[in-house]
């Protein structure tokens, strides 16, 4: 490489690691050799020296069409860098979480973003003291080894309920993931809190009303099918995530219950999905793309040296779609 450029290994180093005073000219003759002879410096051999520059992702639920969003925001952040994301994918196992975390720190990553992950913090505390760490969707404000990032999941869910109350709505319930995933950090209890906190606040008694929805198939879509044929069914719903949201909309339309009229919906994360023109759910919007490039540049920011822990909230926001109230359609009293 030096040799076809006609410069120093050297200053082949400095251009590929964008070091500061490269000039023009010099970069032009090491770029233009890496194209002719087709170069791709090893990551793993760049991680023996230093920084390898990449970046690990890990997904926990890769069903959820939240996350694409995550990962666009994440990607466009280190594009323009010479950063490269690798992503790995897991589910509600512990273990599997742990093995993946410890893979990425092996291959010698130079930082993990992970999304909502099941890890306990002092797990994760001591991930951190090995490799910088961003968590989102992970509530821990007191964590000192890393970083989080999330949208203000009560917030929310305060939002979606006075939306509800706004359209005359006043037999509220949410649906909500199952007791295991109700631990405090995660989004899930989050959201709750901010639906009980937002039932009492509009004077709808003390008791918030959450059905919980078993995490695997088919008892997922069992307890929704018998929450729509309950004969003391709410009028209204609150769904911790568009995930099970476009589900009961989907055994709705089945079960002849019709939406809005006989059931208002609103869901969380504002997917794709909720803006079809055959779904038309109303959603709480909490940007996942901006998520994505927050976390990545505190990520950036952390691996350059930062060492005080930043915990960043984003503020939420609802879009309204036909599932909460159609145009013209009288308020529910």
């Amino acid at each position: 490489m030096a040799t076809h450029a006609g410069v120093s290994v050297a200053a082949v180093s400095k251009v590929m690691r964008n070091a500061y005073g490269v000039s023009e000219a010099l970069r032009a003759k090491v770029t233009d050799a890496i194209e002719v002879l087709g170069y791709r410096p090893s990551r793993a051999a760049r991680g023996l020296r230093g920084r390898s520059f990449t970046i690990g992702v890990l997904l926990i639920d890769i069903r959820n069409p939240f996350l694409p969003e995550v990962i666009a925001g994440v990607n466009g952040v280190l594009a323009p860098s010479h950063y490269q994301a690798m992503i790995g994918v897991s589910d509600a196992r512990v273990q599997l979480e742990t093995s993946l975390i410890e893979s990425m720190i092996d291959y010698k990553m130079d930082g993990l973003i992970l999304v909502a992950p099941r890890l306990p913090s002092d797990i994760i505390a001591k991930f951190a003291a090995q490799i910088p760490i961003v968590a989102v969707g992970y509530h821990d404000a007191g964590a000192t080894a890393f970083d989080t990032v999330n949208a203000d999941d009560q917030r929310g869910a305060e939002i979606a309920v006075e939306a509800l109350l706004a359209c005359g709505y006043r037999d509220i319930e949410m649906l909500s993931l199952g007791e295991r995933e109700g631990h405090q950090v995660s989004v899930v209890r989050q959201r709750e809190i901010g639906f009980r906190r937002a039932i009492q606040r509009g004077g709808l008694g003390s008791s918030a009303p959450i059905t919980k929805i078993p995490i695997a198939p088919p008892k997922r879509e069992e307890t929704m099918r018998k929450f729509l044929s309950r004969k003391n069914r709410p009028r209204a719903v609150f769904c911790w995530s568009d995930l099970d949201a476009v589900t009961l909309l989907s055994l709705a339309m089945e079960m002849g219950v019709r939406v809005p009229e006989d059931l208002a919906v609103v869901g969380y994360d504002n997917s794709s999905t909720a803006a079809l023109g055959l779904v038309n759910l109303a959603s709480i919007d909490q940007s996942g793309r901006e998520l994505g490039q927050v976390a990545t540049r505190t990520l950036i920011s952390r691996i350059e040296g930062r060492t005080g822990a930043e915990h960043i909230f984003q503020m939420p926001s609802l879009v309204s779609r036909n599932s909460l109230s159609r145009s013209g359609m009288a308020p529910v009293t």
